[in-house]
């Protein structure tokens, strides 16, 4: 258990600063502009969850096993896999989390900048990014927990090896298979109590926007 915990532990230090930096950029995109096709990206974003896990990871096996580089690098089913797979199905939720907090900010505040001579950039940092802070955190932590939690795309593209790609819930999964449940059940807990600590926070950083409003 401990190498599948070290195993999504690093997925996690990898996938959430994708998350953050991926979904702050969609989510301002959909918030803040306005171009052809925009309905079509909107669709996109939200199709991973939509789809079911192992549909998702069959297209994502499909598509990656076409890209040269990626084929020969030999990233499917090796770690690098477990990595990116998460990413998918989580993305999803800090995009919309992202967006929502951009669309609440008060639109005459970053006009009231723009007439002072801000640029964009200044804006977005000094207005647009912290008055959206608190959304996006919870996002993140909500996104994190499906990250970590992620089986179907994980399997599918980075198979379930252990020491290379066996995640804490796939390790849970061979436990179960292997009728060793002792085990199972200590990973299944260990996810909870991540899972409801995720939760809190996002309740507590809920709680806070609310004050602030």
């Amino acid at each position: 258990m401990i190498s599948s915990l070290i195993i999504s532990l690093k997925v996690l230090a990898i996938d959430v600063p994708l998350l953050l930096i991926i979904g702050v950029a969609l989510g301002w995109i959909l918030a803040k502009t306005e171009f052809k096709g925009k309905d079509l990206l909107d669709v996109l974003v939200i199709l991973p969850i939509a789809l079911p896990p192992s549909v998702l990871g069959l297209y994502l096996l499909m598509t990656l096993s076409h890209i040269p580089f990626i084929r020969e690098a030999e990233v499917l089913f090796s770690f690098p896999a477990a990595a990116l797979a998460p990413l998918f199905p989580s993305l999803p939720i800090m995009i919309q989390a992202a967006r929502s907090g951009f669309s609440s900010v008060d639109r005459q505040l970053e006009q009231a900048a723009r007439t002072l001579g801000d640029s964009e950039f200044k804006i977005f940092w000094r207005i647009t990014f912290p008055l959206s802070r608190l959304s996006i955190m919870a996002g993140l932590a909500l996104a994190s927990m499906r990250a970590l939690g992620d089986f179907g795309v994980t399997l599918m593209i980075a198979g379930n090896i252990p020491g290379r790609t066996q995640t804490l819930p796939l390790f849970i999964y061979s436990n179960v298979e292997a009728m060793n449940f002792l085990e199972a059940n200590i990973a299944a807990l260990l996810l909870t109590i991540l899972g409801i600590a995720s939760l809190l926070i996002v309740k507590k950083l809920e709680g806070r926007h609310i004050e602030l409003s």
